[in-house]
């Protein structure tokens, strides 16, 4: 007999099958089992069901050739499902499941106008997932999930065309958890009706970068059915990955990709370009890389204006180092989700752009198996009961805490002064200090520096007498001028200064884990290895953060600055969590031109800062600077 089979209906596949709506079993309806509050595995991947529907996107005709749109979901499911098992499905939606294109990115370096210079230009190279090829099947099937891959909009075998993240895209994996709950026809490859009767309803959505930030734009709809999310460095605001406060910025690693170049990457269909190049003509146009203003194409890829409508529980995991999908993206989510009571948890790694599989393997599993549990069986797992915050303070060390940031965080301000310190006091009367723009060198070669240098200001603290721990959104005030040159940026940089930050004379080079698809264990070919130089001076740079002094104001407006005249520009770093040990020094640095980030105007532009009137502004939980 299989151990699915049951003699008579056991109280926890009731208890399950009344939480979910789905039929209670009988004698011969296979059945959940349940021990010890938790799924167990007892279904045969092998022998799993695999079909493929194609789900009619009612009201999106994207390439308009006069019908509705339409997406691919493939679907792994227990064989029992056949014979009357209901179960709940967790859901991988993605525009890489059929690969990518090779496509050009713009050119970053600019005239004084910011008018594109001629350049070479980059290929884009990201990783292209493999369907039913991770632990989602491997590891959830057997315990009662049905496993759903969605090719978006444009990708693969889908009709339609990619728009990179507005409310075109968002209808496909929307309309795949429609058909899931009898709201949305679906198709076999032969055309004839197909429905979802297995399915409880029930719908987690949980991927990596894209595939993560599909989940957040999906939950913003409010749609029924969608339990639960678990977005992975995934993106709540378009503008904020590809601009920032006003300013053209690119995605580590990735200069010169806008919102045209991801779609053209994932525009695999049949046909493409004959349907969506007029589409994508305009993204083109519309995206602005020379003002780098807030507009409405981008209101529309903003996840933020629609947190109010999320129902969904939200299990949220994000990299303190992923400066692909920056660490603002999910604060703010978080920040928002927290204002709306939304159910929440969170996971900060010190990991970049990754997959947590890949970090804290037994653990993830055990937290996640639970989450799952919890929103899509409605089995009592315990995991509402642990903190809500799990955050990685070093290599392999985790604390877990009631929430993030961590309680009793309070903002403290440092205050640069003429002699290159940090202070705890103002010192108004300290003189200015220029630094002349540049394009060449890097913000590391420009850090690991020493002394003064005419192309960047640096401040630091004294050695700290004890460890001090920030976690939250510092920010920093600068009073200065602009003249002699072209460029609109202001970059700073908050850095730890410390012998055993980085060994002193080694080699220095960063590794940037991109993992676009489902970041499965082995994935070593989206792995991108950097070599900085050799150090002089051990550093890390903890956060950055940028402006285009243009938009002092607001994001959407430029405001043109007359030359030598002060200005008070105030903008936001990343989000972090980090520990500056005892001994370290905490440093301000400040630049224009971030190599690797920002557009690069022709060098030359003078910047006056006043220090004496400018601040640093840091969520210290505990320690003391001074």
């Amino acid at each position: 007999m299989h151990p699915w089979k049951a003699l008579a209906v056991p109280l926890a596949a009731l208890l399950v099958a009344t939480m979910t709506g789905a039929t209670p079993a009988t004698a011969d309806t296979p059945a959940i089992k349940i021990e010890n509050n938790a799924t167990q595995p007892v279904f045969s991947r092998a022998d799993a069901v695999k079909q493929t529907v194609f789900v009619e996107v009612a009201g999106t005709d994207s390439d308009h050739d006069g019908q509705a749109d339409r997406v691919a979901v493939d679907i792994l499911r227990p064989k029992e499902t056949d014979q009357g098992l209901k179960v709940p499905v967790i859901m991988e939606a993605s525009p890489y499941f059929a690969g990518g294109n090779d496509v050009s990115n713009h050119p970053v370096d600019v005239d004084e106008n910011g008018n594109p210079l001629p350049t070479l230009r980059a290929l884009v190279d990201k990783l292209a997932a493999e369907p039913f090829d991770g632990y989602y099947d491997n590891y959830f099937l057997p315990r009662g999930y049905a496993i759903a891959l969605v090719e978006n909009l444009g990708s693969g075998r889908a009709t339609g065309c990619p728009t990179s993240g507005d409310v075109n895209e968002t209808a496909g994996p929307k309309a795949a958890i429609d058909w899931l709950n009898g709201r949305a026809r679906g198709f076999d490859a032969d055309g004839n009706p197909v429905e979802a009767t297995w399915s409880t309803g029930k719908v987690g959505m949980i991927g990596v970068s894209y595939n993560g930030t599909l989940p957040n734009a999906v939950a913003a709809t409010g749609v029924k059915g969608l339990e639960t999310i678990v977005p992975i460095a995934a993106i709540s605001s378009w503008y904020d990955y590809y601009r920032a406060n006003g300013g053209v910025l690119a995605p580590g690693t990735f200069q010169g990709e806008d919102l045209d170049v991801l779609a053209k990457y994932v525009l695999t269909r049949e046909n493409g370009q004959a349907a969506c190049g007029a589409l994508i003509d305009r993204l083109t146009a519309d995206q602005d890389r020379v003002t780098g203003d807030y507009s409405p194409l981008w209101d529309a890829r903003n996840y933020m204006n629609d947190v109010r409508k999320v129902k969904a529980s939200v299990f949220l995991v994000h990299g303190l180092n992923d400066w692909n999908v920056k660490t603002k993206q999910f604060a703010q989510w978080w920040y928002a989700l927290a204002k709306q009571h939304v159910p929440r948890k969170i996971w900060l790694h010190q990991g970049t752009h990754m997959n947590p599989f890949n970090l804290r393997t037994a653990e993830w599993l055990r937290q996640l198996h639970g989450w799952f549990d919890y929103w899509l069986h409605g089995i009592d797992s315990g995991i509402m009961r642990e903190p809500q915050a799990d955050v990685e303070t070093a290599a392999g060390q985790w604390e877990r805490h009631a929430s993030w940031p961590l309680p009793g965080t309070a903002t403290v301000p440092l205050f640069p002064g003429s002699d290159s310190k940090l202070n705890l006091l103002p010192r108004p009367l300290s003189p200015k200090e220029s630094f002349v723009d540049q394009k060449t060198r890097t913000a590391e070669q420009l850090v690991e520096a020493t002394g003064k240098d005419p192309n960047r200001l640096a401040y630091a603290t004294g050695t700290l007498p004890t460890d001090v721990r920030i976690s939250g959104t510092p920010t920093v005030s600068v009073r200065a001028s602009f003249k002699d040159g072209a460029s609109p940026y202001l970059t700073a940089l908050l850095v730890d200064y410390g012998t055993d930050v980085r060994p002193n004379g080694t080699l220095v080079s960063t590794g940037e884990n991109y993992c676009y698809g489902q970041g499965i264990p082995g994935d070593t070919g989206c792995t991108t290895l950097r070599t900085l130089g050799t150090a002089t001076t051990p550093y890390k740079i903890v956060t950055r953060g940028w402006l285009d002094v243009r938009n002092r104001h607001r994001a959407d407006r430029t405001e043109p600055l007359r030359a030598g005249k002060d200005y008070s520009f105030t903008w936001d770093f990343q989000p972090t969590d980090y520990l500056f040990k005892k001994g370290h020094r905490l440093g301000l640095v400040i630049l224009s031109t971030d190599y690797d980030y920002t557009l690069r105007y022709p060098p030359g532009t003078k910047v006056t800062v006043s220090p004496g009137l400018s601040s640093l502004r840091l969520p210290v939980t505990f320690g003391k600077l001074h």
